[in-house]
């Protein structure tokens, strides 16, 4: 058995022993787990210029009509959202788009008096989000625009990150927006998107948060920035990756009696590059793994945490183990633990830099 298969073993065990204990979140065994490159199960057509973020849409119906929905990240006229099927190939180019950036999928949303499947782009040069209906054949078509971040000046007015968050209690539909660029507290602007009485969302500013270490420098003294956010919907937590410094973690919910604080700041250490895409794996209710990406050049590592916490306290974060791909630089990942076909337990997705398309990989290729 080789090293890993063997560490691999160890760590499924531990964890085994530790849910046992109600604790299905123990640390792996002691020293790092050696880096596995995998081989992508798909790998998509090229985007024309800068692939960026993915998004991952299951079918309702029909899985195999699932969709996988991509950035090219320039300006006008080029820009676009680009639309895959499950086996890599180009379904549909949006184009014209300003800068499009991140890119975010809700399910039933209620506008109009219809219940409608949306992503949400954000639009950089335009100071928007660009709102599209998901039509159950598989289609994109433009349902509105949404500006956000009015009143600031340069890249602070520029939409970079976007996560869709739907409050359980009372459906109602969020939008959090990271921009290029902010300030060491209240980088993040949060929107209800609800009907604008004409069947069209539209969107209402209802906070700014999250802190953000604007001391930290690269090696070559630039700032950091935050572009990745993801919303746990179920647990009603938002994280999002203040690149140079960690991971952090607040209320998603802005009506939460403790909406303005911080609830944890973990990652702080062990990556080599950015600290870039997160995404939620599911394996039960409260249960699964927050995915984070090291940005490394020629073979970024995914960083698997356990969604639920650790050590006792649902704040408490520590690497459970880690993943080498063969992606490049990635800055966009998307997951999805619903079984598709070939893929029982799902998959993930990362953009790949240089080649500018997007890697899948089967997520049972991820486990250790």
């Amino acid at each position: 058995m080789s090293p890993r298969v063997s560490r691999a073993a160890l760590l499924a065990a531990a964890l085994t022993a530790a849910a046992s204990c109600g604790r299905a979140d123990s640390a792996p065994p002691a020293g790092p787990l050696p880096p596995a490159v995998l081989v992508p199960a798909v790998t998509t057509d090229q985007v024309a210029d800068d692939a960026d973020d993915p998004a991952i849409w299951v079918h309702p119906t029909d899985p195999s009509r699932s969709l996988i929905l991509g950035t090219n990240k320039v300006a006008a006229p080029a820009g676009a959202v680009v639309v895959f099927g499950l086996d890599g190939r180009t379904r549909q180019t949006i184009a014209g788009l300003d800068r499009p950036n991140n890119i975010d999928v809700e399910y039933g949303v209620v506008v109009g008096g219809r219940t409608i499947d949306v992503a949400v782009v954000t639009e950089r040069l335009q100071h928007r989000l660009r709102v599209f209906e998901i039509e159950p054949a598989g289609r994109l078509v433009e349902h509105a625009q949404v500006p956000v971040l009015a009143g600031e000046a340069g890249e602070r007015g520029e939409p970079m990150g976007v996560a869709l968050y739907t409050r359980p209690s009372d459906r109602a539909l969020f939008a959090i927006v990271a921009p290029k660029t902010g300030g060491a507290t209240n980088y993040l602007a949060q929107y209800r998107l609800a009907d604008d009485g004409r069947g069209r969302l539209a969107g209402t500013v209802v906070r700014r948060f999250g802190n953000f270490n604007d001391q930290a420098r690269d090696a070559e003294g630039d700032i950091g920035e935050i572009e990745a956010v993801v919303v746990d919907d179920e647990l009603g937590h938002v994280y999002y990756a203040d690149e140079f410094h960690g991971i952090r973690k607040w209320h998603a919910d802005p009506d939460h009696p403790d909406a303005g604080r911080e609830l944890a700041v973990f990652g702080t250490s062990g990556y080599v590059a950015d600290r870039e895409g997160l995404a939620i794996y599911a394996t039960g209710p409260g249960t699964g793994y927050l995915v984070s990406t090291d940005q490394i050049e020629g073979g970024s590592v995914l960083k698997f945490y356990a969604r639920e916490g650790a050590s006792g306290s649902a704040d408490e974060r520590a690497p459970l183990f880690e993943v080498r791909t063969p992606a490049d630089a990635t800055d966009g990942l998307d997951v999805t633990s619903r079984p598709l076909p070939g893929f029982p337990d799902g998959i993930a997705v990362m953009m790949n830099s240089g080649p500018r398309n997007f890697l899948v990989f089967n997520w049972a290729d991820l486990r250790p």
